[in-house]
């Protein structure tokens, strides 16, 4: 989980590597863009005084930020229900935005954690609307894979893509931007839409009392058939003009619904044959994941099948993702506090400090490389489920039709149809 940990009277914050110097952090990470991975680290919280002694619930001087660090400590002590309690009682000290920011995630994850879904999105809304928080966040976190698997999760994030009173415009913003890179000249049209509705408009206004006068008739009055076909032609114009305008409104939220999918898809955890779990993302550039989807016979055979271009295939960069419909487990969850444990944190690449130096580095990517072997597991498979159902609806696909679906190398879809006939459309 991205800690979100408060410094108490200019504590030191240290990541909770043993045996090693620690590093101080900010309490917030910064993300560079929308696409970026997120970075995290477990933390710690140690006082400049010499007494190591953690702060008893009972203390008389209760703020919001010794609330938000004592719950973090009682999480990390399996005490879950405690530390929600001292969330709560964050909320209730009159926060200032940071510390209330800092309390209602860390909330949204104990509610993530127990299984209620409702009232981690009620947290994560407000959070979002009125403090700031990046979407991002929510999508890059591990420790709400669970909460993501949830339909509570897909409302959330619906609302965000759409905007609005309730959860506010950040993550909208963010997939315009994206969207406008993707297609630059969109606002350009749009202007010529208005430009020339609003020009039919005024020479309609003009022509209306030509057209009733002509209708009218008498001396002076103007042709009527000439009059009548300059107002069919500003009308049909202003017509069409709408209708471009309106269809270009259209294409673009179906755009950012596209974005958002492949900004979940990209987070979306894979596990290579060395055991080592990395995001999507992080493959990009690298392989050509094919996600087989479906029942088990359907996705075995077609993986078997598979097996006699596997050296053209791994010649071309294929990794195949089997997704089985109704197989996945939910994730066990350690009664250890936030995020994952060193030793995990070790295998997860996009959540070390250092990883968006190293992912950049040759050295890294042929090392990321050399352990991908022409198949992986999904972890979180019912967030893989999700997303896959979610890309055939968008497609008009029936829901739980067994499908393959190829991503370029860039991480977004390219073409997608039934397992049965993939092996002819990768060869």
């Amino acid at each position: 989980m991205a800690v979100t940990a408060l410094a108490l009277n200019h504590q030191l914050l240290f990541f909770s590597y043993p045996k090693k110097r620690a590093k101080s952090r900010p309490l917030f990470p910064k993300k560079a863009t929308l696409l970026n991975s997120e970075k995290k680290a477990h933390i710690f919280i140690v006082s400049c005084s010499s007494s190591s002694t953690s702060p008893s619930p009972e203390a008389n001087n209760q703020t919001a930020e010794s609330c938000v660090n004592l719950g973090l400590s009682l999480f990390s002590k399996g005490r879950v229900k405690d530390a929600l309690v001292q969330f709560e009682t964050a909320l209730s000290l009159d926060p200032n935005p940071v510390e209330a920011q800092a309390a209602l995630y860390n909330k949204a994850c104990c509610h993530a954690y127990r299984g209620e879904g409702r009232k981690a999105a009620d947290c994560l809304r407000t959070a979002v609307r009125d403090y700031n928080l990046k979407f991002g966040t929510i999508l890059n976190d591990p420790d709400l894979a669970s909460f993501r698997a949830l339909p509570e999760f897909k409302e959330l994030q619906e609302e965000a893509r759409l905007g609005g009173e309730d959860i506010g415009y950040s993550f909208r913003r963010d997939l315009k931007l994206i969207s406008e890179v993707q297609a630059p000249f969109r606002g350009v049209r749009r202007f010529f839409y208005v430009a020339f509705s609003a020009a039919a408009g005024i020479s309609l206004f003009f022509t209306a009392p030509r057209l009733f006068l002509a209708f009218k008739g008498g001396d002076g009055a103007p042709d009527f058939l000439e009059t009548a076909g300059n107002a069919a032609i500003n009308i049909g114009g202003i017509i069409v003009l709408v209708a471009l305008f309106f269809w270009d409104n259209k294409k673009e939220e179906e755009q950012l619904a596209q974005i958002s999918r492949d900004e979940t898809l990209s987070r979306l955890p894979l596990c290579l044959s060395t055991n080592r779990v990395v995001e999507l993302v992080q493959l990009r550039d690298t392989v050509r994941p094919v996600i087989l989807a479906g029942k088990k016979e359907s996705v075995s055979l077609a993986i078997e099948k598979a097996e006699r271009f596997r050296t053209e295939l791994l010649r071309r960069g294929v990794l195949l993702v089997p997704v089985i419909w109704g197989e996945g487990r939910t994730p066990q969850v350690e009664k250890k506090g936030f995020g994952v444990s060193p030793k995990a944190a070790a295998a997860l690449p996009s959540i070390g400090e250092d990883f968006g130096k190293r992912a950049q580095s040759i050295t890294a990517k042929s090392k990321l490389k050399s352990e991908i072997r022409f198949k992986s597991e999904v972890v979180s498979p019912e967030e893989w489920e999700r997303w896959i159902k979610d890309q055939q609806k968008s497609e008009g696909v029936t829901s739980g039709e067994d499908v393959y679906i190829i991503l370029r190398l860039d991480g977004r879809v390219r073409r997608s149809g039934k397992v049965r006939t993939y092996v002819g459309k990768l060869c």
